[in-house]
């Protein structure tokens, strides 16, 4: 059963091409702050966008690849995704979604979608009331993702629900890469329904990006500030080896009791992996699912206990200004 739960998620821009520059500019002014987008008006400026897309999409999969490589050879995954998250701020600007416009002098929005050869983002085609029809088949066909008709009443709301939707779907090529780092135990507790939904509301409510692991197993998430989170999971049949962990960490009894018992999770393997000084930090648990299998913990890092990262935020103030490219 695939896993509906987004390994990896981290925000990225959303390119709009449509003719109409009226159009453009109003989507520049009503679409929220915190989405990063960039506003077409010809084909031609956006294909210099995106020409080396493809290209940069492959370069930053590399690197996932060749971490997830270095940690089967010992190393372990937590330090290397936050120095990749604090070295890869360009990864911020990788396209995630093309919303193309069918109807353009010239040319159409499937033309233009379909030289984007090997792009893995995701593909949107606002169609006018007589091209509905050309939309459902490519929709079928599998060369776009969602269709938007223009006569849709809000388009805009519709809009950004549907980018939303896509935002928040599994990228099928990364979830299988961070897959492998994942138990079969462990890819059995995050498809419990309940787990799920918990574990999606906390990452899109908390955090602008994250990734989940699997030695330790947790989420490491990242706030549009830069601050770095670790939630902890634990299988609740595996308390008893944490609280022999903790034990073995020097922690005091009454805390090894509290794990063993699931009032508390102690972050041992987050303390190694990080090699942080001082007393190992312990935090009360919290049941993801109904059923008693799988607990969890917080566990806030502190600036000094990880790199510097760069604020998303600051990346959105820097795309502030969305005027639109007529070139």
């Amino acid at each position: 059963m695939p896993l509906t739960l987004p390994l990896i998620r981290r925000p990225g821009s959303i390119l709009f091409l449509d003719d109409d520059v009226d159009y453009l500019e109003m989507l520049g002014m009503v679409i929220p702050g915190h989405i990063q987008i960039e506003l077409f008006s010809r084909p031609a400026g956006f294909g210099r966008r995106m020409e080396e897309e493809t290209a940069r999409w492959e370069a930053d999969a590399l690197l996932q690849l060749q971490m997830i490589d270095r940690w089967r050879n010992g190393v372990p995954l937590l330090p290397q995704i936050l120095n990749y998250w604090s070295t890869r701020p360009d990864r911020y600007r990788l396209v995630q979604s093309c919303v193309v416009d069918y109807a353009m002098p010239g040319t159409d929005g499937l033309a233009v979608l379909n030289t984007l050869l090997d792009w893995p983002g995701s593909r949107v085609l606002l169609t006018g009331q007589a091209d509905e029809q050309i939309a459902v088949k490519a929709f079928n066909s599998g060369l776009i993702d969602q269709f938007v008709p223009k006569q849709t009443h809000d388009i805009t709301r519709h809009l950004l629900a549907v980018l939303r939707k896509l935002a928040q779907t599994p990228h099928v090529r990364l979830n299988a890469l961070w897959r492998s780092v994942l138990t079969p135990e462990q890819q059995s507790l995050l498809q419990i329904p309940a787990a799920t939904e918990a574990l999606q509301h906390l990452s899109q409510t908390r955090w602008v990006e994250h990734v989940v692991l699997g030695a330790p197993f947790g989420m490491l998430g990242a706030t549009t500030d830069g601050a770095c989170e670790w939630l902890q999971l634990e299988p609740v049949a595996g308390l008893a080896g944490l609280a022999e962990l903790a034990g073995s960490a020097g922690m005091d009894f009454d805390t090894v009791r509290s794990v063993r018992a699931g009032e508390r999770l102690a972050a041992v393997e987050l303390h190694q992996q990080l090699g942080l000084k001082g007393p190992i930090q312990e935090a009360p648990a919290q049941p993801l699912d109904d059923d008693g299998l799988l607990t969890s913990a917080l566990f806030p890092l502190t600036p000094t206990e990880h790199p510097p990262l760069p604020a998303y935020r600051a990346v959105l103030r820097a795309a502030e200004h969305r005027s639109v490219d007529q070139t």
